[in-house]
């Protein structure tokens, strides 16, 4: 079993398509929904942790891309220069995911995005603006 987390997002038409009900029956995969914007008749956006066979993630992903579902990796969303890091932590202080953290060893920044719920709280708290990232 693995988990991967995933940024969907939908058309306009696609608000009436049950595609959490076929990741769940037809992929066996379970689902977290983790962050959602939904704008009827406009457009949505969901963060969504999958959790299930490799094989199986992998089928559904495919599934919500022939529904004409955009569906992409998170990691490939979030972009933190951190070559540009000065360690100052204030992004520690607002991330209540556990994503940024400081490593009491050697006091460097370390950030898992396995962890992130896109939550954006790190924008504004970076005195850098190091941090971006594209939910939509």
């Amino acid at each position: 079993m693995i988990k991967k987390r995933y940024i969907l997002n939908f058309p306009p038409d696609s608000g009436d398509k049950p595609f959490s009900y076929h990741l769940v029956k037809d992929y066996d995969i379970r689902i977290n929904i983790l962050k959602a914007e939904v704008y009827p008749g406009k457009r949505g956006s969901l963060l969504l942790e999958l959790q299930g066979k490799k094989e199986n993630i992998e089928k559904g992903v495919e599934y919500l891309k022939k529904q004409n579902i955009v569906c992409e990796s998170l990691d490939k969303r979030i972009h933190f220069q951190e070559d540009k890091c000065i360690d100052c932590g204030n992004c520690t202080a607002v991330c209540f995911a556990g994503a940024l953290t400081m490593n009491h060893e050697t006091w460097k920044l370390e950030f898992d995005k396995n962890q992130c719920v896109v939550c954006e709280l790190c924008i504004p708290a970076c005195p850098l603006h190091l941090f971006e990232i594209d939910f939509r």
